[in-house]
């Protein structure tokens, strides 16, 4: 079984329901309390050993480039005034040369179509595809525990959530076989996905979350470009292809998921990771309580 070394992470998206604040900086540079989204999300790939980063990108994100590179000016200044703490915190997050890619989305196709773009990249083995959106809270990381599920089962990893109760018709549902062995009965067989079923029809109440293992023959499957769910090449289309020839399992992954891709998403999630912090925690739960009684 080949490991997963590669993770796709789709960031070419205009953040419209987070709008005005990404009109000028990428949706995924958004702050969560110390560091952008993006950065959260890349340290959990690092945690679960992926050792190449393909950002799937649009016109006007060369800050994502950016951030995850030298920002020589500034590591000087902070170097040459002892600022050695703030430095190390800057630097903590780039990535080594060869270990990202960018790739131009020239159109917004679809989640599927962007992940169609890095399939020169990926090659011929698993992948793990990252919604950056998606920021999920676990020790260990989300992606972490599905590479674990894919070295125990191989094939397709598909993570998931309980949906709020009565909410299951606004998500893509996993229709579930038998559990496999370990995993505390999280990890079970995957025999279909249904797109916001009329309620009362859902097969489970867990919807697909924002971290996949994938194997590379669903690029097969994204390549006739067929249109889904709002005229956009859909990337849960082709899985469910796929899913008649190969093994597919839903994960229920143990932790906490803040869509940060809605403005109150955004704003749990700096509060949690706020709130969670080993070093400003309780600081910041000072300043939460004194805006909350004030």
């Amino acid at each position: 079984m080949k490991p997963v070394r590669k993770a796709v992470l789709p960031v070419a998206g205009l953040g419209t329901r987070i709008l005005p604040a990404a009109k000028t900086t990428p949706k995924n540079l958004l702050n969560v309390w110390d560091r952008p989204i993006l950065a959260h999300v890349v340290a959990e790939g690092r945690a679960a050993g992926i050792e190449h980063f393909v950002f799937i990108v649009g016109r006007g994100q060369s800050a994502i480039e950016d951030y995850f590179d030298h920002a020589f000016e500034l590591e000087h200044n902070l170097e040459a005034k002892g600022r050695s703490a703030i430095l190390a915190d800057v630097t903590a997050d780039l990535l080594e040369p060869g270990q990202m890619s960018f790739v131009r989305q020239m159109a917004p196709l679809g989640l599927g179509h962007a992940v169609w773009c890095a399939r020169d990249l990926i090659g011929d083995e698993p992948f793990a595809v990252m919604l950056p959106d998606m920021l999920m809270a676990a020790q260990p990381g989300a992606l972490s525990q599905a590479v674990a599920a894919h070295e125990a089962v191989g094939g397709n990893i598909v993570v998931v959530e309980p949906a709020p109760t009565g909410e299951a018709h606004k998500y893509g549902i996993v229709a579930l076989g038998g559990a496999a062995p370990g995993f505390d009965g999280r990890l079970k067989q995957m025999t279909g996905m249904v797109e916001k079923p009329a309620p009362g029809t859902e097969p489970s109440n867990l919807f697909i979350s924002g971290r996949y293992i994938l194997q590379p023959g669903v690029f097969d499957a994204l390549a006739a470009h067929a249109r889904g769910a709002g005229g956009e090449i859909q990337l849960t289309d082709a899985m469910l292809k796929r899913l008649e020839t190969e093994s597919f399992h839903a994960l229920e992954y143990v932790g906490s998921t803040y869509d940060c891709g809605d403005k109150l998403g955004l704003l749990r999630a700096n509060v949690a990771l706020a709130l969670g912090d080993p070093h400003g925690g309780a600081s910041a739960r000072a300043a939460i309580e004194t805006l909350l009684n004030g």
